[in-house]
């Protein structure tokens, strides 16, 4: 299966695996509402599909993905709007937290924003010794989405999470292995056949087996990582409508440094 509609977005479907591949790399695999829509179109469709027993989120050996488009995400907003729970990248995030089946990812270069916060609803995630990981919604005049906020401090610890999320700088794979984001760091031209490799043993398994563990492992904070989505999602969308987030995005498209001095 080839998604022919959403070239920036490639899925295919292989001996019991589903491979979800970030195809922008000249826009650093900037991620639109599009490529929101139809990454969670491939993981809604692959729950009841019988021929798929594991998804592999994978971007580039240069790059996994710079976090949301810009230029598309502003357009996109109207008014004081926000984010509309209904909105694609929501639907992804949705379509993430409740997926029962394996998910891997492969992450190589920078990581950023959603590119990083994806990660914590994998279940197995693997690094080229170039990865770069960054949350840097403060500096947007934005807060954390994808329930990273409550799923962070619990993997990192509290004080690790908020030096990720208030500084927003990145940290490199053998910090992101350290704190147990990653299970394993490999050269960048390696990673996405490491991730395969491991899809393939898991598609070997028992698909019952596999879906009870995760379900046994996950299931008691899932109400939790969902209300924490919607926390985030109204605090996300009211943000956006105020002077910090205002002039983090104008001086971005400016091609200047931000001035918070009245935010």
């Amino acid at each position: 299966m080839t998604d022919t509609t959403q070239q920036d977005i490639l899925v295919h479907t292989e001996a019991g695996v589903r491979t979800i591949t970030l195809n922008r790399v000249e826009k650093k695999n900037s991620i639109t509402q599009a490529m929101y829509a139809a990454m969670a179109a491939a993981l809604t469709s692959a729950v009841d599909d019988a021929d798929v027993r594991v998804v592999v989120l994978q971007g580039d050996a240069t790059v996994f993905s710079a976090g949301n488009d810009i230029g598309d995400f502003l357009a996109r907003q109207s008014g004081n709007d926000g984010l509309p729970q209904q909105s694609p990248v929501f639907q992804f995030l949705h379509a993430l937290a409740d997926f029962p089946k394996p998910l891997i990812a492969a992450v190589a270069g920078p990581a950023v924003g959603i590119g990083t916060t994806m990660l914590l609803h994998c279940d197995l995630v693997y690094a080229g010794d170039n990865a770069a990981f960054s949350m840097p919604f403060v500096n947007l005049g934005l807060c954390p989405e994808a329930a990273s906020s409550l799923l962070l401090p619990r993997l990192m610890g509290y004080q690790r999470a908020a030096e990720a999320l208030l500084l927003g700088e990145p940290f490199m794979a053998e910090a992101a292995l350290e704190v147990g984001l990653v299970n394993r760091v490999v050269p960048p031209t390696e990673v996405n056949g490491v991730a395969q490799a491991q899809a393939a043993k898991l598609a070997a398994k028992p698909l019952s087996a596999l879906v009870e563990t995760k379900r046994l492992m996950k299931g008691g904070q899932r109400d939790e990582v969902k209300a924490k989505m919607a926390e985030e999602g109204q605090s996300f969308g009211s943000m956006l409508t105020q002077p910090a987030a205002r002039e983090a995005f104008t001086a971005f498209m400016e091609k200047r440094k931000p001035n918070f001095s009245n935010c």
